[in-house]
């Protein structure tokens, strides 16, 4: 059974930190991208980091960049994302997914697209 099992959110302050955890199962790990979705109440879906299957590759929202960092442990199949500095517009449910994304990685890891595989999210609210 494919699992992808969202973990570490939970309220923080403005400015604080949080790391998000990402633990697969049930596919080969090394052969998916896992990105980072996001999505606030009554905003749609964002794509705010991405690790490619290589462990290689990088990709970083815009909002994001310079704060949240992607990284993996493939010996535990788990994804994580540290978020420093965190801003009240952090605040949203947080979703890691699994997609072999191949050459197309570049253009579309943040469109949600071509991602086989979903977390059941995770709360995360940033208070001042």
């Amino acid at each position: 059974e494919v699992q992808l099992v969202e973990s570490g959110g939970g309220l923080a302050q403005v400015g604080g930190s949080l790391r998000l955890s990402c633990a697969a199962s049930g596919f080969t790990f090394d052969d998916y991208a896992i990105g980072w979705f996001r999505q606030a109440p009554g905003k749609e879906r964002e794509g705010v980091s991405c690790l490619a299957s290589s462990g290689d590759k990088t990709y970083y929202a815009d909002s994001v960049k310079g704060r949240f960092t992607i990284s993996s442990d493939s010996a535990v199949n788990t994804v994580y994302l540290q978020m420093d500095n965190l801003k009240p517009e952090d605040t949203a449910v947080y979703y890691c997914a699994a997609g072999r994304l191949g050459s197309s990685i570049d253009y579309y890891w943040s469109e949600g697209v071509g991602y086989d595989y979903w977390g059941q999210g995770i709360q995360v609210t940033v208070s001042s």
